[in-house]
C-alpha cells in the first residue's frame, strides 16, 4: 500500500510553510541542528518587490505568509515537524519535517538562473 499523501493532515499555509523551510534548509541560511538529522535554519529572506530568492528558487511572497504566522509555525512545532526558535527568525527542522512529502515544491518554488 502506497503512503498516505498528507498524514499529519496539514492545511495549506501549513504546507506552504513546511515547503518553503525544507528549501532553506538546504541553503547558506542553514545548519546543523542540535540533534542527528536536524537543520537549524537562523533568518529568513527578505522580499523584494513580490518575491524572494532561496538559492536558484524564487517564492512569491503570496506563498510564504506563513512564514510569518505565529499559527502555522505552532502547528508544524505541535506535529513534531519543527522546533520553533525566536519567530521568525530562527527555526530548526526536525527530521520528520525534512522528510515530510508536501507535494508542492514544484508549485511554489519557481526556478531559476538569475
Amino acid at each position: 500500500m502506497a503512503p498516505k499523501k498528507n498524514p499529519l493532515k496539514l492545511n495549506k499555509l501549513q504546507l506552504k510553510t513546511l515547503t518553503i523551510l525544507q528549501e532553506l534548509a538546504e541553503s547558506d541560511l542553514a545548519g546543523p541542528g542540535e540533534a542527528e538529522g536536524e537543520i537549524k535554519i537562523s533568518q529568513i529572506p527578505q522580499p523584494h518587490q513580490d518575491h524572494f530568492h532561496i538559492g536558484n528558487a524564487v517564492v512569491f511572497t503570496r506563498d510564504a505568509t506563513g512564514l510569518t504566522n505565529r499559527g502555522a509555525w505552532a502547528a508544524l512545532d505541535r506535529k513534531g515537524l519543527i522546533r520553533t526558535g525566536v519567530f521568525p527568525f530562527t527555526v530548526t527542522l526536525t527530521a520528520d519535517g525534512l522528510a515530510y512529502d508536501t507535494g508542492l515544491a514544484d508549485e511554489i518554488l519557481h526556478q531559476t538562473d538569475h
